[in-house]
């Protein structure tokens, strides 16, 4: 199935005739990057998407992407990047973020919560009914578990317990909060989850403590597994 298929059956089950924003994921292998931008043209030409987006980790990516489009008229420029972004990963800030800052696109940042780590769940160890305990997650939350995580995770915890706030409200602020964010995409699976992600618009981290999580989260992000 063809991305503009793929776009028309999401629309069907959505119920709509379009969609605000629509990213781009990844390129598949042997498809011409250009035949892909080219879907989203047709998209946005079409009325099925009002803008349009893309999902990396390269600057070089979207610095291309963006120019190969401007280079034509009538073509779609993304507005928007999505990136994994958080305390715990901010590698993003190297190369990402000055690349889409300077091409004027707002980042999404993607599991904002460290994969869940900084929502505190892992402090007394795994739960049976988490994400790191499934075997198909487990791997995708693990590099997250360890001892550079933990510490961010418990500067978090000291800097949430002074707010008398919850760690995932003071982990999503933080993100939010930084520069060319536009907006976070979170994972809840529950509606206690979600209650918890929406508390978080509410809270305003003081700049003390919001550089403070800065300092103690600078380094290097774990290896993925």
């Amino acid at each position: 199935m063809c991305i503009r298929d793929r776009l028309d059956t999401t629309l069907r089950r959505l119920g709509t005739d379009h969609l605000d924003l629509w990213v781009l994921h990844g390129q598949s292998r042997g498809v011409p990057v250009e035949e892909s931008l080219s879907a989203l043209d047709a998209a946005q030409s079409s009325g099925r998407t009002r803008y349009v987006g893309l999902a990396t980790d390269a600057g070089w990516q979207v610095g291309w992407t963006v120019a190969h489009q401007q280079a034509w008229p009538q073509r779609a420029i993304p507005v928007a990047v999505q990136t994994e972004y958080s305390l715990l990963r901010r590698d993003a800030e190297d190369d990402l973020l000055p690349a889409a800052e300077a091409l004027g696109l707002g980042v999404i940042a993607v599991s904002p919560l460290g994969r869940g780590v900084l929502t505190g769940k892992y402090r007394g160890g795994v739960p049976a009914d988490s994400r790191a305990a499934s075997p198909h997650l487990g791997p995708f939350v693990r590099p997250y578990l360890d001892q550079r995580g933990q510490g961010i995770v418990e500067a978090v915890a000291t800097a949430a317990d002074g707010l008398g706030i919850a760690p995932l409200e003071a982990a999503l602020a933080w993100v939010r909060d930084r520069p060319g964010v536009a907006s976070c995409l979170v994972g809840a699976r529950t509606a206690a989850q979600l209650r918890g992600v929406l508390a978080a618009e509410g809270i305003e981290l003081p700049e003390e403590i919001a550089s403070a999580l800065a300092d103690v989260s600078a380094g290097t992000a774990p290896a993925e597994s």
